[in-house]
């Protein structure tokens, strides 16, 4: 057994709400910690709205969805981190605010044995363990979007990482979550984003040149392909910041140019088209 009862999250952003969702729904105590109060009211709103539409699917029974909002508490102080067994840390897609984050919660919980998690897409782990004071009791645990829908679940020990830690990690994602996990070296990228960021990275440079329009270069990967959805859809619906700053990270790692985001991905972020977050990225949104 992990001994995971009592888990914290912090951000309610996309990653963030939904790694709550899904452990609320496997039966676990869950302290999402936001920014401030109107964010954590807004995750509140995010995870509500998830599961109101699981209901009107008839993937839930409305008791159910509410015995999942008991089990939830949503809040903008992380001292409430500080009885949990698990912390996963869902914020920004920015080294600053997790190296800050990782300090602050290392030095608060209060069992030795909690962990300190992180959803990262591209940071090396083993930076963020040195900074918690902790740091055989840090690892990577990277969900995919949409967390209550995907099964896969990259686990990233680095090299200070216990092997007891990553054991009780494998054990919850799997026993409790009912998820499948794989194994990543702390190479920023891992395994699924090292091979997935090239591709969408050249997609957006196949735009940028004026090969094909938005619309037809993802109607061929579907079409030609068989994926679900084409790379600047996708690329969309991951948010055009954090694909570049994982391509950021990944070249400032190593200094790969395919790795290095285009121009046109660069004006994108500065003027604030992050895809269906913001309500236009590659195509334009609204919200239902």
């Amino acid at each position: 057994m992990s001994g995971i009862d009592k888990v914290g999250v912090v951000g309610g952003g996309l990653m963030g709400s939904g790694i709550v969702e899904v452990a609320a729904r496997a039966g676990v105590d869950v302290v999402n910690v936001e920014v401030s109060a109107d964010a954590a009211e807004a995750a509140e709103t995010k995870v509500r709205g998830s599961l109101d539409r699981a209901v009107s699917r008839g993937k839930l029974d409305a008791d159910e969805a509410a015995a999942i909002l008991e089990r939830i508490r949503f809040v903008d102080d992380l001292e409430a981190l500080a009885d949990r067994d698990l912390v996963v840390e869902a914020a920004t897609e920015d080294e600053t605010t997790k190296l800050a984050l990782f300090t602050r919660i290392g030095g608060l919980l209060t069992s030795d044995d909690a962990i300190l998690a992180s959803n990262t897409s591209s940071i090396p782990i083993v930076k963020l363990g040195a900074v918690s004071g902790r740091a055989e009791h840090v690892m990577g645990v990277h969900f995919f979007n949409p967390a209550p829908i995907m099964q896969l679940v990259e686990l990233i020990p680095s090299l200070t990482t216990g092997q007891a830690t990553l054991e009780r990690m494998r054990g919850w994602v799997t026993d409790t979550l009912g998820k499948q996990p794989i194994d990543a070296t702390d190479r920023a990228g891992f395994v699924v984003n090292s091979l997935l960021v090239p591709y969408l990275l050249s997609a957006i440079r196949m735009y940028e040149a004026g090969y094909a329009s938005a619309a037809d270069i993802d109607r061929g990967m579907v079409l030609g392909c068989g994926h679900p959805m084409g790379p600047l859809a996708l690329s969309d619906l991951i948010g055009l910041d954090t694909v570049r700053a994982i391509g950021v990270s990944m070249y400032e790692e190593f200094k790969e140019p395919l790795y290095s985001p285009p121009p046109l991905l660069d004006r994108m972020v500065e003027a604030g088209l992050l895809g269906k977050k913001s309500g236009h990225g590659f195509y334009p949104y609204q919200e239902n």
